[in-house]
């Protein structure tokens, strides 16, 4: 059964963290060959299984120390019909291999979680297209179908997914398809969008207009939203603290560098930025904006900048 599905904590005041770029870390770090991104075919390996345990212990180990909760994103950004098919996963294999990633995050909170650090498992759902350019729109149902099937596995029956997160989504009608499919089987949903260095979506599209067209579509059912996939020097100037749509933003999972997505496409090595930075604008961030309460990263960032943030935004602050 799953532990908070029907009580997300990070829904409290309390600041949780996630995980940082689980697919650059595998690549630059570990040294793995992604093809397409894709790190869920590594839960068929045992090898590969082995690095994402450690992966995933890094960041449990930063929430012990701070003594703060964490939410954590199953490796299925692009376990999905598309992607999957690409790799060979279809039908039955598709959805266990989902399944496989939340057992594995599941036997990580067995490890990990204590009264202090609640551990929060994400069923991660990625865009059909390219997460930094879209390059055809889908229409809603088009997305709504197309993102059942993850959200069919995490809810299954036996399931301790506790909510899924629709993740660098780069245009509205795909994430309300993800939070209609979330909705249709009775799971919480979070929204994530991805931003360009002006702090609107890759379509064009402004952010605070695309949080009202999904809360308008699904009855406001995301239980928040986030930002990700930027720097917050791109979207930091852009947040209104007056505006409704402001306050519905829970979280952020930033990028480490300051290039835009276009720069980071035709980069050759990994710009992890500076962590100590880094964290000392997300607590800027934070000052200004105390609604934003899960804190992660996304390219470019691994444990460390994971531990600065909660140095600068929680123990700091504690002390």
């Amino acid at each position: 059964m799953p532990n908070y599905r029907h009580h997300l904590p990070q829904l409290s005041d309390a600041v949780f963290l996630t995980d940082g770029g689980i697919e650059t870390t595998l690549i630059y770090d570990d040294g793995f060959d992604l093809p397409d991104f894709a790190a869920f075919p590594l839960l068929d390996d045992p090898a590969g299984h082995a690095v994402l345990q450690r992966y995933f212990d890094a960041y449990l180990d930063v929430a012990a120390r701070h003594r703060v909760g964490i939410v954590l994103e199953t490796a299925t950004w692009r376990a999905s019909p598309d992607w999957g098919a690409r790799h060979g996963y279809t039908g039955q294999r598709l959805i266990e291999v989902n399944q496989a990633a939340v057992d594995l995050l599941v036997a990580a909170r067995h490890r990990w979680e204590r009264p202090e650090s609640p551990v929060v498992i994400s069923g991660c759902i990625g865009p059909r297209g390219d997460g930094y350019h879209p390059e055809e729109l889908m229409t809603i149902e088009e997305a709504r179908a197309y993102h059942a099937v993850q959200a069919r596995a995490f809810a299954f029956a036996d399931s301790e997914a506790d909510l899924i997160t629709g993740i660098t989504m780069t245009h509205p009608a795909e994430a309300i398809g993800v939070a209609l499919a979330a909705r249709d089987v009775g799971m919480p949903v979070v929204i994530s969008f991805t931003v360009e260095t002006d702090g609107t979506l890759p379509s064009g599209d402004r952010l605070g207009d695309a949080i009202d067209a999904v809360d308008d579509a699904t009855g406001g059912h995301p239980a928040y939203y986030m930002i990700n996939c930027a720097h917050p020097t791109h979207f930091d100037s852009t947040l209104d603290t007056d505006a409704a749509w402001t306050a519905r933003i829970g979280g952020v999972r930033a990028n480490a560098s300051t290039m835009s997505h276009v720069e980071l496409d035709a980069a050759t090595e990994l710009d992890s930025g500076d962590p100590v930075d880094l964290a000392e604008r997300y607590r800027q961030l934070r000052d200004r904006h105390p609604h934003l309460r899960v804190l992660g990263g996304c390219c470019g960032t691994n444990h460390h900048h994971i531990d600065a943030i909660a140095e600068a935004c929680v123990t700091g602050v504690r002390s």
